[in-house]
């Protein structure tokens, strides 16, 4: 049974369809979570929620064939929530790596270089690139003009790339300068 199968039926109260609607998605609501809240048990916690918040809401899908979208939408607005509960956001990339993410240092450059951008950018690069979601979609999820999402898409791609490059130019300034120290003598 396709997507849009289960979520027509759900929409009509079919507890059975709905869990299984779920289910297709929970690896990336999960994988949102974690990237967004960075502990797996608050991750966790908050997929719990997302699945509530859906299952009191389905009837209100409009468009079956974007429940995945619908879902990652409740997702972005319990971390609303979230935040505004905190009156603060801190992302302390410094914190150490993810239990089970990854050892490899590039997750926590990709981390320190997102931690960089706001909150609107983290959320359209996260939609975009972690799960592949058109502009046209993102834009109908945020209620945003896709020229808008386009141009802060932009805008928070090359902010990461100036970013990189930056980082990659001190690496090379650094080895150029401790050669020519040691060409030196010094």
């Amino acid at each position: 049974m396709t997507d849009i199968e289960l979520a027509k039926k759900a929409i009509k109260g079919d507890d059975e369809a709905f869990l299984r609607l779920l289910s297709e998605h929970k690896e990336a609501l999960y994988r949102t979570a974690l990237s967004y809240l960075k502990n797996e048990e608050d991750a966790l916690d908050a997929v719990q929620e997302v699945t509530m918040r859906s299952y009191d809401k389905i009837k209100t899908l409009r468009m079956p064939e974007y429940a995945k979208t619908w879902l990652i939408r409740i997702m972005m607005n319990h971390f609303r929530d979230v935040l505004n509960k905190k009156k603060r956001y801190v992302l302390d990339a410094n914190a150490g790596k993810l239990e089970g993410i990854s050892d490899d240092f590039t997750y926590l450059e990709i981390e320190e270089a997102l931690s960089r951008l706001s909150e609107k950018e983290r959320q359209l690069i996260h939609l975009k690139y972690l799960h592949d979601i058109k502009i046209k979609d993102i834009a109908d999820m945020t209620s945003t003009p896709e020229g808008t999402v386009k141009t802060r898409l932009y805008k928070a791609v090359k902010s990461l790339r100036t970013f990189f490059e930056g980082k990659e130019e001190k690496e090379l300034d650094g080895r150029g300068k401790k050669t020519e120290e040691m060409e030196s003598g010094n």
